[in-house]
């Protein structure tokens, strides 16, 4: 987990134009806002970030504040778990895409914000997610991961529908029993299989039915800096000290971790031969990245994504579901019945209902980087000079709602990328990179973009191959979006 280029209009494709190619002529303003009293300013803004206000309005209150959408603040965690939670805010995006340019920030070990879990986490390695690509191993573990994927290409559409086939059955199930399905379990568990067919060759049978919840283990002390568990206001301070305050260690999810890489070492053996022979990675290292890869990458994005892509979707209602049914029946139709490359391209309402997902609501909302040189960015209406060193801090959903950009910015649009809509498409940045640009060794973008891109649409394709629409329930969990299927009318 980008929306405002405006004023930079031949720099679509080059994220290295981000900042250096709008106009000349923006005042050169100080960068407002501060970082409050050492120590205690720090754990104010965490406290307003996660109880008194929420991470959205803490964000709008400042913007309203400084009137700028470039600004000085803390980031939680804050004190004692962060090197240090001082970061610059680009919230629109003109500023936002410097974010992705590698010659100006270094995106060593920011995965997280502004603290990096223990690498004992991670088997002792600091994997690729946490490697600026300036450092030796990056170019040689991202070209091993996008080999993977590109040899793996043959099996995205067939394996993909297989492990569809049974999330759609288990729904049918549930609500022909009890009146309703909870969709966000059986999507976890069709996600984790299908990424651990897909890039291990072979079905998960040492974890059974046990992958999903043992990812959630071994995740949750990494990311609990970054959540809240929703309690009662009352209980803030104890959970606020619990969660945020110091990290916890790697031992306590040790034998789950175990768990977890034994079943990946076991049944990736052609993959990790690859890695040792062609790349020149040792066995270990490879598998502690592939399954970082497969669980916190490709896992964690479909479980947050799935669910949101639902939530939208179905809820647009009658009219979005049979102009999407329409589209998808009739290429079908007229491809001899088959899903193919092909056909998912010529889809076009499909394809911007799922990047309209994407801009609305990313999967991943923050982007961090260390500004490697005195550098300047604008935004619509000012300069800003970032020193060297200094922390640059994006929040994407607000930069992929810049009302400058797009009309109606907080409402779902299904065909907003359609026709003329698809010049916007410069401006979707969820995958770690704009829309319009590919994952290379050079940068940081998503290595599985175009998966991500292909197993949404097919997620839609299938959808409403079999049923003509549906009727959810959506509630916001402290875990993301929750969805519960209350219908599922099959196709006539």
């Amino acid at each position: 987990m980008l929306l405002n280029l405006i004023t930079m209009s031949s720099s679509s494709s080059n994220p290295s134009n981000s900042s250096s190619s709008a106009p000349a002529k923006l005042p050169l303003k100080p960068i407002p806002g501060d970082y409050g009293v050492p120590f205690y300013g720090a754990i104010k803004d965490r406290y307003n970030y996660f109880y008194n206000q929420g991470k959205d309005e803490f964000f709008k209150t400042r913007i309203q504040k400084y009137n700028s959408t470039v600004f000085r603040t803390n980031m939680p965690p804050g004190p004692f778990i962060a090197r240090n939670p001082k970061v610059i805010a680009v919230f629109n995006a003109v500023s936002f895409p410097v974010l992705f340019d590698t010659s100006k920030v270094e995106k060593r070990n920011v995965l997280d914000g502004t603290y990096m879990p223990s690498t004992s986490f991670t088997g002792g390695y600091r994997v690729c997610a946490y490697l600026d690509p300036s450092e030796p191993n990056h170019a040689s573990l991202k070209r091993f991961l996008l080999s993977l994927l590109a040899s793996r290409h043959h099996k995205f559409i067939p394996l993909f529908q297989n492990h569809l086939s049974d999330l759609f059955l288990n729904l049918e199930t549930e609500i022909s029993k009890i009146g309703k399905a909870d969709f966000n379990t059986s999507s976890d568990d069709m996600s984790f299989n299908f990424v651990f067919s897909l890039l291990c060759g072979s079905e998960s049978t040492s974890l059974g039915s046990k992958g999903p919840n043992l990812v959630a283990v071994w995740l949750t002390p990494q990311l609990a800096p970054q959540i809240t568990l929703g309690l009662p206001k009352l209980l803030s301070f104890a959970e606020d000290f619990l969660l945020h305050t110091f990290s916890y260690p790697a031992f306590l999810v040790k034998s789950t971790y175990k768990k977890l890489y034994d079943a990946f070492y076991e049944s990736s053996a052609s993959v990790l031969d690859e890695a040792e022979n062609s790349f020149g990675i040792p066995r270990d290292e490879a598998c502690h990245n592939l399954l970082f890869l497969a669980c916190f990458n490709a896992f964690g994005g479909m479980k947050l994504l799935f669910p949101t892509l639902i939530k939208w979707v179905g809820s647009a209602g009658e009219n979005l579901h049979r102009q999407l049914r329409n589209e998808i029946r009739a290429v079908v139709k007229e491809n001899d019945g088959n899903v193919t490359f092909s056909a998912l391209d010529k889809m076009t309402l499909t394809k911007s209902v799922v990047y309209e997902a994407l801009r609305i609501e990313p999967p991943v909302p923050f982007q961090y980087g260390k500004a490697k040189e005195d550098m300047v960015v604008h935004s619509h209406d000012a300069a800003f000079e970032i020193k060297k060193g200094e922390m640059i801090f994006g929040y994407q959903p607000f930069a992929t709602k810049d009302p400058k950009i797009f009309e109606n910015p907080e409402e779902f649009v299904g065909h907003r990328f359609v026709g003329e809509g698809e010049k916007l498409l410069k401006y979707v940045y969820w995958s770690n990179g704009r829309e319009t640009d590919d994952p290379t060794v050079e940068n940081k973008q998503c290595a599985g973009k175009d998966l991500v891109l292909l197993v949404s649409r097919l997620m839609l394709v299938e959808f409403f191959l079999r049923y003509d629409t549906c009727t959810i329930d959506v509630t916001t969990v402290s875990s993301g979006t929750s969805v519960t299927f209350r219908t599922l009318t099959k196709a006539s």
